[in-house]
């Protein structure tokens, strides 16, 4: 089997606390050849900086999530610019908009963070992980504006989104939702990106794929994603994990 790239993972994250090092050690016997573990605010990042160094497959993001706005700070910009020049750290993310909670923070708050965010990724000329959740249009509009390099993580948006994100020059996540049951959209999409824009994640320890679903998610299970995602697009799932490896290398220069 070809090599397994998860461009996006939070190893950081809790679920992991019982057994994170022991478990990320395996990785390699387990044809895991490069981890992204994106951060959702300034202490998961400083977390995912230090994971990073542990490991030499794995690779950090830093930023702040649109449901952690309360993990931030003033200076954040220097913080995660600082950051970003270690040689380590590959994106700036996870950024972006959620509108999928009523108490969520305020739009406005959203915004006023994520343009933040993007203006820093544009000065660094470093690429981005973008989280859409119920949030479509608005993305659209403000990738469209900042035109920003990166991935549009977790993508959840139609075909047509997702031609449109990649005529912006951006590239299409993947995971465990094409597995589910009455997954037409993901599967669609799944079928239509063009190969070159394509690559695999896993949101670990969320969104495990079928037969794992309803258990931790972890970046050895990316070969599930793949088997189904290769099915629609009528090529093996060695020739899949192959050309989203290729796909993540470029989306991630730092992670070669």
């Amino acid at each position: 089997m070809a090599s397994i790239i998860d461009t996006h993972a939070h190893y950081t994250d809790e679920a992991f606390d019982p057994d994170r090092e022991a478990l990320l050690a395996a990785m390699p016997d387990k044809n895991v050849s490069r981890i992204v573990t994106a951060a959702s605010g300034l202490t998961s990042s400083a977390a995912a900086v230090e994971l990073a160094h542990k490991f030499p497959f794995v690779y950090a993001a830093v930023g702040v999530h649109p449901g952690e706005l309360d993990d931030t700070a003033a200076d954040m910009e220097a913080q995660l610019a600082a950051w970003y020049a270690d040689e380590k750290v590959v994106a700036i993310g996870e950024l972006g908009l959620d509108y999928h909670y009523e108490d969520g923070f305020s739009r406005e708050t959203q915004f006023l963070w994520l343009e933040r965010q993007l203006r820093l990724a544009k000065e660094l000329d470093a690429p981005i992980i973008f989280h859409d959740r119920d949030a479509h249009a608005d993305t659209l509009e403000i990738l469209k504006k900042y035109r920003p390099k990166g991935v549009v993580h977790c993508f959840s948006g139609s075909v047509e989104m997702a031609q449109e994100i990649v005529e912006l020059g951006l590239f299409i996540g993947l995971g465990g939702a094409v597995t589910f049951k009455g997954a037409k959209r993901p599967l669609s999409v799944a079928a239509s990106v063009p190969a070159e824009r394509l690559v695999l994640e896993t949101d670990c320890p969320y969104m495990a794929p079928v037969p794992h679903r309803g258990h931790r998610n972890d970046s050895s299970l990316i070969p599930h994603i793949a088997e189904v995602i290769a099915g629609v697009r009528g090529i093996t799932a060695d020739e899949l994990l192959a050309l989203t490896a290729e796909n993540a290398y470029r989306l991630f220069p730092k992670m070669k």
